[in-house]
């Protein structure tokens, strides 16, 4: 039986779907079977993250609406034969998936994956209430350290709670060393305390991650400090005893004083 993780973050923009593609690509690279299942019905984005968007014949709603089965619509990743993908629907809208169709899929991929990792859309309400009727084992929040996606991080705690999900996990994206160094921005051990969550993993702000989305290359093939940081966080998901980096934490170089000083006169 595998693992079902439900990776989700309340509100866009934090970097959720490109932390779930990275984390499914490490996992695999520890030698674990993984899929992943974009259920943002309607706004998919993993195949476009993967490099996949051309090989997307099958969804899953063609699925759940029993127009395919659960094999024809998996796509292997190139390079990666450990990864699969399971693409959400361009031309339906979340109403449309049931709940009980979502979490036979769910149970049914468990059976032949190490992990599922559920790639959930923005938003709390009615998605919420569907994907969690799979009983995902474990729960991810992503966050990044302004107040907005904290706040929101705080309220999906409480849907999870409501919908007797375990307490999630945190991760804390774009994380900026010198800008903690400075006391301009809390560190992840601090919205960790904060929200009272258990701390998976930190990851730094890095142009890589960017500049890879925009040549539509991955990430995770580069040598740069994300790429590291999703490979600490897969790690610790396999149940390896890996020691946070705490950026922001160490003693800065003279050239990242320098820097400080400038960022600190603006």
């Amino acid at each position: 039986m595998g693992t079902v993780l439900l990776i989700a973050s309340g509100k866009g923009g934090v970097g959720k779907s490109t932390i779930s593609s990275a984390l499914a690509i490490a996992l695999s690279r520890r030698d674990a079977s993984v899929c992943i299942v974009d259920a943002d019905i309607g706004l998919r984005s993993q195949d476009a993250i993967l490099g996949v968007a051309d090989s997307v014949v099958y969804d899953l709603m063609d699925v759940a609406r029993k127009g395919c089965n659960i094999r024809q619509a998996l796509i292997h990743l190139p390079g990666e034969e450990d990864v699969c993908l399971m693409a959400s629907s361009q031309f339906a809208r979340a109403k449309d998936l049931d709940a009980k169709d979502f979490t036979k899929i769910v149970q049914e991929l468990r059976q032949t994956f190490g992990y599922v990792l559920i790639d959930c859309p923005a938003g709390l309400e009615r998605n919420m209430r569907i994907l969690t009727q799979c009983e995902p084992d474990e729960a991810i929040a992503v966050a990044t350290p302004d107040d907005v996606s904290v706040r929101d991080v705080r309220r999906l705690c409480m849907v999870l709670r409501e919908r007797r999900v375990n307490t999630p996990k945190l991760i804390v994206n774009r994380l900026d060393p010198l800008l903690i160094s400075a006391g301009e921005m809390r560190s992840a051990q601090e919205i960790s305390d904060e929200l009272k969550l258990p701390l998976l993993g930190e990851i730094p702000e890095d142009v890589h991650v960017y500049r890879a989305l925009l040549t539509g290359r991955r990430f995770m093939d580069l040598e740069c400090e994300a790429a590291n940081a999703i490979t600490r966080i897969a790690a610790r998901i396999r149940g390896n005893e890996v020691l946070l980096p705490e950026y922001g934490s160490r003693r800065l170089s003279w050239r990242e004083r320098r820097k400080l000083r400038k960022l600190t006169e603006v």
